[in-house]
């Protein structure tokens, strides 16, 4: 299929790759049910995920100067690296199928 390249975004493509996003859901089952198995872990648990939250806004506030100045080479290395996706895709069928398959 065709793309339209100011649309995608080569993270979301890899994402939506089914190796990857049922890799993807079966860690984070894997997580949850360690979570509900464990209530000391549990607590661990949300501490950290509230700390890498937290980080992960303060670092979005602190990158958005650069980000904006690097826009348009971010625009072309997006587009290179969809590229090699459609490449990878066309080459490595396996892909395209869940890990369990």
């Amino acid at each position: 299929p065709v793309r339209a390249p100011h649309q995608e975004n080569v993270l979301q493509r890899v994402l939506q790759l089914p190796v990857v996003s049922s890799t993807c859901q079966t860690l984070q089952r894997k997580y949850s049910s360690t979570k509900e198995s464990h209530p000391l872990m549990a607590s661990v648990c949300q501490v950290y995920e509230r700390g890498v939250q937290g980080a992960g806004a303060l670092a979005m506030w602190g990158m958005e100067p650069v980000v904006r100045r690097l826009e348009p080479q971010f625009a072309v290395a997006n587009n290179l690296a969809c590229r090699g996706l459609d490449h990878l895709e066309e080459k490595i069928p396996a892909l395209q199928y869940p890990v369990d398959k």
